[in-house]
C-alpha cells in the first residue's frame, strides 16, 4: 500500500479534545504502528471496522460537478475522534488504517477543464488510476476479516469499494445506494456518475437497488436502462415515497433489503440527498438525516453487510461558520452502522 498515508496515535492525539471525566474515540481507536506490516496488522487487530479517507473529487469535476468533497476526510476523522466512547458504541472496535495518497493526482487534475475533451478524458484517466488503489485497498480490508467504512471523495470510489469487495470475496457482490441519483450512467470514460454501471458491466455488481432516486434528475435513457435490468437492477423514487405517498418509507426498507441480502452486500450514502447538505450537487428536497439514519441501521444490521460507504459531502462548500457539521453527520451514521452491526451479536 504505497499510496496510502496512514494514520498515527500522534495524529490522533492532536486532533482529539481531552476533557477531564470523558473518554473520546480518538483516546481509543486503533492506529497501525510504525515499521509493521499493514495488512498483518489489519488482520490481527481486534477492531472489526477500518476506517479509510479518500480526499479527492476528481470524478466529481469529471462529471461536471462542484469540487469540494476532498475535504470530507479531515473534517469528518476530527469529528469522530471527539464522540464520546461509552457502552452505546466503542471506540476501539475502529482501526483508522488512513487515506489514500492523492497530492501529486489533485495537482494533475487542478488545472484540468470538463468542458475542454481531452482535459475530460484526462480526469477520466486519473479516476482509473484512484479506482485501482482503491481496489487493492479495499481488497486487503475485507481479505483480512474486516468491514470497511470509506469516507469522502466522489462516488466514484463505489466501483472501489465494490471491485475490492467482490475480488476478497471471490464472487460478485449486491449494492444498495441511498442516493438522488442512479450513478448508472452509460460508460463513457470513468466519472462519479457511472460507478454502478462499470461495476455491473465489469461483472464485480450482481444486484443494485437504487433508493429515493428523484424523478426530475434521472434522464429517459438511464430509466429505459433500469427497465431492461430490472432482474437485476431496481429502485424506488423518493417522489412516490415522501410527495406522492403511494409507497411507504418502511415497506419500501424491507423490499430493498429483500432484493439484496442474499448476497454479501455494499452500503452506499451519497449526501447529495439530504437537503441543505454540501455537496458537489447539492439539493433542496429530499429525505431527512433521521431517515437516513433508519435507512443505515435497517441495512446495517444484516450479517450481509460487507461495507460503508458515505461519499459527496464537501465541507468546503458550507457554512463557514458551521464546518463541522457534515463531519458531525458522518459521525452519526458511523456509530448507527457499528451499532447496527452489534445488535447481530445481542442473543
Amino acid at each position: 500500500m504505497d499510496n496510502l498515508v496512514t494514520f498515527t496515535s500522534i495524529n490522533l492525539g492532536k486532533i482529539t479534545n481531552h476533557r477531564s471525566g470523558e473518554v473520546k474515540f480518538g483516546e481509543k481507536m486503533q492506529t497501525i504502528p510504525n515499521g509493521v506490516s499493514i495488512s498483518d496488522y489489519i488482520k490481527e487487530s481486534k477492531a472489526k471496522f477500518v476506517l479509510f479517507g479518500i480526499p479527492e473529487d476528481i470524478g466529481v469535476r469529471a462529471n461536471s460537478g462542484r469540487p469540494g468533497a476532498a475535504t470530507a476526510w479531515e473534517s469528518c476523522i476530527q469529528s469522530i475522534a471527539n464522540i464520546q466512547h461509552n457502552r452505546f458504541c466503542k471506540g476501539s472496535q475502529i482501526l483508522v488504517l488512513g487515506s489514500l495518497d492523492t497530492q501529486e493526482i489533485m495537482k494533475q487534475a487542478e488545472n484540468l477543464k470538463f468542458s475542454e475533451v481531452h482535459d475530460r478524458k484526462k480526469l477520466s484517466e486519473l479516476v482509473e488510476r484512484i479506482d485501482k488503489e482503491v481496489s487493492h485497498i479495499i481488497f486487503t480490508i475485507v481479505k483480512s476479516g474486516k468491514i470497511p467504512i470509506v469516507i469522502g471523495g466522489g462516488h466514484n470510489n463505489a466501483y472501489g469499494a465494490i471491485k475490492g469487495t467482490a475480488l476478497a470475496k471471490g464472487k460478485p457482490i449486491n449494492a444498495v445506494n441511498f442516493d438522488a441519483h442512479s450513478d448508472f450512467r452509460i460508460i463513457e470514460g470513468r466519472h462519479s456518475g457511472n460507478g454502478f454501471s462499470y461495476a455491473f458491466d465489469e461483472g464485480f455488481l450482481k444486484k443494485y437497488f437504487v433508493f429515493g432516486l428523484h424523478e426530475s434528475y434521472t434522464s429517459k435513457n438511464v430509466l429505459l436502462k433500469l427497465k431492461d435490468l430490472e432482474d437485476r437492477v431496481r429502485f424506488n423514487t423518493y417522489d412516490e415515497i415522501a410527495i406522492q405517498k403511494i409507497k411507504h418509507f418502511d415497506q419500501e426498507l424491507n423490499q430493498a433489503l429483500a432484493f439484496i441480502k442474499s448476497e454479501c452486500f455494499g452500503i452506499e450514502i451519497d449526501l447529495d440527498a439530504l437537503p441543505n447538505v454540501p455537496s458537489s450537487a447539492m439539493t433542496c428536497s429530499g429525505f431527512s438525516v433521521e431517515q437516513l439514519r433508519q435507512f443505515l441501521f435497517h441495512f446495517g444490521k444484516h450479517p450481509n453487510a460487507s461495507y460503508l460507504h458515505i461519499c459527496e459531502g464537501a465541507p468546503i462548500l458550507g457554512d463557514e461558520k458551521n464546518p463541522q457539521l457534515i463531519g458531525k453527520l458522518v459521525g452519526y451514521l458511523i456509530t448507527d452502522f457499528i451499532k447496527a452491526q452489534n445488535s447481530l451479536n445481542i442473543g
